[in-house]
């Protein structure tokens, strides 16, 4: 198979493109962390943009609840926002202040979970819109990205803690050693086999944990990559941003690893997402957006 990569330009120079997801009718979601704005791509090419009301908010990630909701994380503001399909935004405050609200997901009765960058927490928000917070074991853990898994429980890469951590929702917390030192892990995702898949920031490999908590590693070809986030594709294939190295990466069943190189230099992929098509969506901070598609 041969992709093709392309870039798609934004409204705004400098604002910051970070977390991105797709709806159930196609549509790409996207955060700018910089114009405080969540935007939408639709199929033919259109973007819309919606102001967030709280100015500097600093939304970073972002995803499509069962209801098709946008959720997404005010980072700088210390907030959980909601986005309605009609445009109607509601903030829910954390409850402790600089907590950095990062990752966010959807859990399995749908409540919403969420990291706490500096807060070294998990947190649920509730249909009721009440939230609940679990302390980590270890001060510092730092977690980042937060996914639902095929256990039901939720599961979180401790970028400082050098761990992948799982939280029931009960609140009761496991966590598993990576065995490269100081790996800094970040995005992390459900495969199509059940295990989850991670991406290993300084340890520049990508990573498989079981639900039992076994983990396999594997070496992206190009140094210092600086993988950010990773995605499933409709072919069971793992698809990551490189930061580093300004390409997206695909791991495909086989274990071999294809790099795809963006033509902006420095264009800073973080986000990614694969459509229902099979396209493979990803945010960049040079203000653009990069679409990565089979060749017709």
């Amino acid at each position: 198979m041969k992709f093709e990569l392309h870039e798609i330009n934004i409204p705004h120079s400098d604002s910051g493109p970070y977390g991105i997801a797709v709806s159930h009718e196609g549509k790409v979601w996207f955060t700018q962390h910089k114009a405080n704005k969540i935007s939408c791509l639709d199929q033919v090419g259109q973007i819309q943009e919606y102001t967030v009301p709280t100015p500097d908010a600093r939304v970073m990630c972002i995803t499509v609840s069962s209801k098709g909701d946008i959720w997404f994380t005010e980072n700088g503001a210390g907030k959980i926002g909601k986005l309605t399909t009609i445009g109607e935004f509601t903030e829910y405050p954390l409850l402790h202040p600089n907590s950095a609200p990062y990752g966010i997901t959807e859990g399995p009765n749908g409540d919403i979970w969420f990291t706490e960058l500096n807060g070294n927490r998990i947190g649920k928000l509730t249909a009721e819109g009440k939230i609940h917070e679990y302390e980590l074991p270890n001060k510092g853990s730092y977690p980042s990205i937060i996914t639902l898994g095929s256990d039901n429980s939720l599961w979180f890469t401790e970028n400082q803690n050098n761990a992948i951590g799982k939280i029931t929702e009960t609140g009761e917390i496991t966590e598993y050693p990576i065995p490269t030192p100081a790996a800094g892990p970040v995005g992390i995702t459900k495969g199509n086999d059940d295990s989850l898949w991670f991406v290993e920031l300084l340890g520049n490999k990508i990573g498989n944990i079981t639900v039992s908590g076994e983990i396999t590693e594997y070496d992206i070809p190009t140094p210092n990559a600086r993988p950010h986030a990773i995605t499933v594709g409709i072919e069971s294939d793992l698809w990551f941003t490189e930061w580093g190295a300004n390409k997206i990466g695909r791991l495909t069943k086989n274990q071999s690893i294809e790099e795809y190189a963006f033509k902006t230099p420095h264009a800073e992929p973080h986000g990614i997402v694969c459509d229902k098509d099979g396209a493979v969506w990803s945010a960049l901070e040079c203000s653009k957006i990069g679409k990565l598609s089979l060749m017709k």
